[in-house]
């Protein structure tokens, strides 16, 4: 399936508000990408048109069961009108470093509490459950996020939130594939969990000496250890894709969110962070035109997957489950 600009996603924010100028313009949309064959019904199957009640209700025909176009997505049960949503996912995926929930405020003329839960919801959507893990050679390391702290402890001691990352390193040179999760020390009983689940068996973990990551080879991997300390490069230098990362990351929760990223809701960020900048697209623009094609069913798998982009188009669909966690931080 070949998405065309102009037919499958707008090309530019003039042509997005001619297509959504209204709610019922918003919803058919939704239709169209969910049940690109017509109406199916989730209950019995059957595929046709359905009966059309009040506040958006589609009843099959033949079984009688209601649902709505949003069941399912993160937009259900949603108070918020669809045409906020919509232009809240424009907004959020084309701009190249993203919106906090203060510009976002000020931009569609919401409230703060509900710009900051729209932002949630569509972070959760940002993960793709089915990802494969990393593999090759692949640098691990820690960050650490957070204000500065006089007189206070410095490195993994500190009392900063703790950011595990581990990146696919491409040879003769480039990275790939990213994977950060927010830990709550340094210790093996924490990293290595993550190399665990992040990182394919058999591939080569490149650390730094830490002790945290001394029981790697026992776990299935070619281990490669670099010791700083005894080592002639800096560490920016003898592990350059992880710290670019964790420059990348800090950056922007300084510039973007002006530094105001809390430890509960970190780990949310991480993930927009990820699908924000890794992309692996030819054309960033291009990748930002389609993200905005959220809703995609799961038979989406067809589609050819060169970006993230598509990839959350597919999962913006996210399961109940997911939904529920960012219903009850809301």
């Amino acid at each position: 399936m070949t998405l065309l600009a102009g037919r499958d996603y707008p090309r530019s924010y003039r042509e997005f508000a001619t297509w959504f100028h209204d709610d019922s313009a918003c919803a058919e949309f939704l239709e169209t990408l969910r049940w690109p064959n017509g109406f199916t019904c989730p209950a019995c199957g059957v595929v046709g048109e359905p009966w059309r009640e009040s506040r958006g209700r589609l009843v099959c025909r033949a079984c009688r069961h209601q649902t709505t176009v949003t069941v399912g997505t993160i937009l259900e049960k949603t108070r918020t009108p669809l045409t906020v949503w919509f232009e809240a996912a424009w907004h959020v995926t084309t701009t190249k470093n993203g919106f906090s929930a203060k510009s976002l405020e000020r931009t569609l003329g919401i409230r703060y509490r509900v710009a900051w839960t729209l932002l949630q919801r569509f972070r959760v959507a940002m993960v793709r459950s089915e990802r494969r893990p990393l593999s090759g050679i692949v640098e691990v390391d820690e960050a650490l996020v957070g204000g500065v702290e006089h007189d206070g402890k410095r490195g993994r001691g500190t009392e900063k939130s703790i950011v595990a990352i581990s990146l696919e390193i491409h040879q003769p040179k480039g990275f790939g594939r990213v994977r950060m999760r927010q830990v709550p020390d340094a210790s093996d009983a924490s990293l290595r969990p993550f190399v665990c689940e992040t990182v394919a068996p058999g591939s080569i973990v490149h650390t730094d000496g830490w002790s945290g990551y001394n029981r790697l080879s026992q776990s299935g991997y070619v281990h490669q250890r670099t010791i700083m300390s005894a080592s002639d490069n800096p560490a920016h230098v003898a592990m350059p894709g992880v710290h670019r990362i964790a420059s990348l990351l800090k950056r922007w929760i300084l510039g973007t969110h002006q530094g105001s990223v809390s430890d509960e809701h970190l780990q949310a960020y991480l993930e927009e962070l990820k699908f924000r900048h890794f992309p692996h697209a030819t054309s960033r623009m291009t990748c930002a035109m389609r993200d905005f094609r959220w809703g995609l069913p799961d038979s989406a798998q067809s589609i050819p997957k060169p970006s993230s982009a598509i990839c959350w188009a597919r999962d913006l669909r996210t399961s109940a489950k997911a939904y529920s966690v960012v219903r009850r931080e809301a």
